[in-house]
């Protein structure tokens, strides 16, 4: 059995002195795919915040450790270009910068290296758009400037394929989707786990629509800042069926 890629170990996080997670712990192994459901308010954001390491977030007690090595303290660039990936709920736009140039300073920097050509990134850009289904011109484009919600989500798949991490933590990454939508980034996250099978993923959402084109190995129940349920699919669909209130005060 491979030892886990990303551990959560009884992770404690306050936000302006407030706690919102109490003690959050789970572990994914390379090419697992796990999903952390719970309704608005439960801490999924703060999680992904934490994983990022934003300063809105304050780790009191707890720790998270990439492949074996305590991140706990690390900035968000160090995580980065460790192979740590957080997909946005809602990507922020960036004016003047294209996709393709975003890319290309960020593969430098998961990579270390410096000079990474603009005709490397380009080559790169063009194979994956096609496989993504996405038109080349897209890459021109300054980043999620006029956007559509679907097309800022495509652009994150586009981002984790290019940057190749071992972990990409995906938030939310069905809101604002309509069915199509959701459909075209569903196969677009298939197509690079079919590359690289290693890849683990943690998606975090409030529905079982997104695990519909994305199965989990597991399911994570988070309520009040504390996970109260594990399972399998059929765990997706007890939510699906039962509704969160159910599950307060399992824990």
């Amino acid at each position: 059995m491979s030892a886990p890629i990303l551990v959560i170990d009884d992770l404690h996080v306050s936000v302006d002195g407030t706690p919102i997670l109490h003690g959050v712990s789970l572990e994914i192994g390379p090419g697992e795919v796990h999903a952390l459901m719970g309704p608005n308010g439960s801490g999924k954001s703060t999680l992904a915040g934490t994983l990022l390491a934003s300063p809105a977030y304050e780790v009191t007690a707890g720790r998270i450790l990439l492949d074996g090595e305590d991140i706990t303290g690390a900035g968000p660039d160090d995580r980065a270009a460790r192979g740590l990936f957080l997909g946005f709920q809602h990507p922020e736009e960036i004016p003047g910068v294209s996709v393709l140039n975003f890319l290309r300073q960020a593969m430098s920097r998961r990579t270390g290296i410096d000079d990474f050509s603009v005709l490397e990134v380009r080559l790169k850009l063009m194979e994956w758009t096609k496989r993504l289904g996405m038109d080349d011109r897209f890459t021109q484009r300054y980043l999620n400037e006029g956007f559509s919600g679907g097309e800022k989500k495509r652009n994150e798949v586009l981002q984790m394929a290019l940057l190749e991490p071992v972990v990409a933590v995906l938030d939310e990454t069905d809101s604002g989707l309509d069915i199509d939508a959701l459909r075209e980034v569903g196969a677009g996250i298939a197509a690079v786990r079919a590359e690289r099978p290693e890849l683990a993923v943690l998606a975090i959402t409030h529905y079982q629509r997104l695990l519909e084109h994305l199965v989990p190995d597991r399911v994570h129940v988070l309520v009040d800042g504390r996970i109260v349920a594990e399972g399998g699919t059929e765990l997706a669909a007890e939510v699906e069926s039962r509704g969160f209130e159910a599950f307060r005060g399992a824990a």
